[in-house]
């Protein structure tokens, strides 16, 4: 018999060092990518085959919030501490409750602000981070 799973969006829980974040946008607001190639290969003249491992374990965190969230203001703070002194790398965790995914780096940071738009609606904010060293450990889907 297949199982069934459900996925809860408000069981994604991000903290940005002693920063809960909320105020996520309304469709994908979570983006983790990997900096590094991973695995990469390279294949002879003669046909054989070389592999290398990239060593790179840092990522790439995008963060969407409604323009309305209060994180934005956490974030552009955390940006500017970077910009005027270096002090503004913080931790991060990412959590989803219900799938078990966890992912976490002891060092992120703001790669720059994001564009901003205005209009009759609410618009969204695309926060990117890049962090150091980091681990992911995948949940059940």
């Amino acid at each position: 018999m297949a199982s069934v799973k459900t996925y809860n969006s408000r069981l994604v829980t991000v903290a940005l060092g002693t920063h809960s974040v909320t105020g996520f946008a309304d469709d994908s607001f979570i983006t983790v990518e990997p900096l590094g190639d991973g695995v990469t290969s390279k294949s002879g003249c003669d046909g054989e085959v070389a592999r290398a491992v990239d060593p790179n374990e840092q990522y790439s965190v995008k963060i969407t919030l409604l323009q309305t969230s209060s994180s934005n203001a956490f974030l552009q703070a955390q940006y500017n501490a970077d910009k005027t002194n270096g002090d503004g790398a913080f931790p991060i965790l990412i959590k989803d409750l219900k799938g078990n995914f966890v992912f976490s780096a002891d060092a992120a940071w703001v790669v720059k602000p994001p564009s901003r738009a205005y209009g009759k609606e609410t618009n969204n904010r695309e926060w990117e981070l890049q962090t150091g060293q980091a681990t992911v450990n995948e949940g059940t889907y």
